[in-house]
């Protein structure tokens, strides 16, 4: 679902973090990243541990600075929207739903003082109706939930009112980051299917970033995946996963290692770090189509098939 108005456009996103004795160690988090989302689209962002995920989120959310490259939201630069205004029509869903609330206030206070700050021309007897409207769209019942505290409710009830929370604003656009990955497993399916029926009743834009290509591939319209920091697949899901074009998505979707032995002793799934030093494509030493110029040459972004952009030098 898209009604066409472009969201963001992000160009070139680089984002190098300078750390270590005398801040002489160059980490490179995001490296020239580039995509499009367009407004009621549900972008699944999927990478392993280390892969950038989480710095894009915080840069989305204006939390953090890029080293370069440029985000346009709504076709105006991010940088020239004030983040008050920008965090009105932005909010966030986060991974664990326990930190994200005051474990001293109830919910309900919780909720309230949200409404306050965001929507101050409300009447308290308005916010209350809101509330009460937002926790039932969002599944609960309202006398279930006013008056308890956070510690109160199971990590699914609390990331059900996280996302109420965030509803309350009326926003444009939900960043999710890993929202289900502390869930019991037999409630994730359940959260997943709230974030599509707020996408098309309320036709929010969503971006969800998650480490499982199962539940990427289950809520998201496009796929973007990460390695590394760089983007290496970009295209619809249908086309990303019905044929998986750079050797790092086939190893993610590789649910049975004996279906492709090349991969069982020549890669294993590992936490990446990475620095500013490497040279050419960040998979080579562990793909098995690897040639000296992918470990000298980094690969350029290409439309190997229609809007399905990969990166990698066997396609260009």
């Amino acid at each position: 679902m898209s009604s066409g108005e472009r969201i963001y456009e992000v160009r070139d996103l680089t984002k190098v973090f300078v750390t270590g004795f005398l801040r002489t160690v160059n980490i490179l988090a995001l490296d020239g990243v580039s995509f499009d989302v367009n407004e009621g689209e549900i972008l699944s962002i999927v990478g392993e541990s280390g892969s950038g995920k989480t710095t894009l989120l915080r840069i989305l959310l204006k939390a953090l600075e890029p080293t370069s490259g440029e985000i346009k939201y709504r076709g105006r630069p991010l940088k020239e929207w004030r983040t008050r205004d920008y965090w009105r029509e932005v909010q966030a869903v986060l991974q664990d739903p326990y930190s994200s609330f005051n474990p001293f206030y109830r919910v309900d206070r919780i909720l309230h003082k949200t409404l306050q700050k965001y929507r101050p021309e409300l009447s308290e007897a308005d916010r209350t109706k809101l509330i009460e409207e937002t926790l039932t769209f969002v599944g609960l019942t309202p006398r279930d939930v006013v008056g308890k505290y956070p510690h109160q409710f199971s990590g699914g009830q609390l990331q059900r009112i996280s996302i109420a929370r965030a509803l309350l604003i009326q926003p444009k656009v939900l960043l999710a980051d890993e929202p289900v990955s502390m869930i019991d497993a037999s409630l994730r399916v359940s959260v997943l299917n709230l974030l599509h029926e707020i996408r098309e009743k309320m036709g929010l834009t969503v971006l969800f970033i998650t480490h499982d290509m199962g539940l990427a591939s289950y809520i998201g319209d496009k796929i973007l995946v990460l390695y590394k920091g760089l983007m290496v697949e970009y295209g619809p899901v249908d086309a990303v996963f019905g044929k998986p074009l750079h050797p790092y998505t086939q190893l993610l979707l590789s649910s049975v290692p004996k279906v492709k032995e090349r991969w069982g002793s020549r890669i294993t799934s590992v936490t990446i770090e990475f620095s500013l030093a490497g040279r050419g494509c960040p998979f080579a030493d562990r793909c098995p189509y690897a040639t000296e110029t992918c470990r000298s040459v980094k690969p350029k972004v290409v439309e190997a098939e229609k809007q399905h952009l990969v990166a990698c030098h066997l396609y260009g």
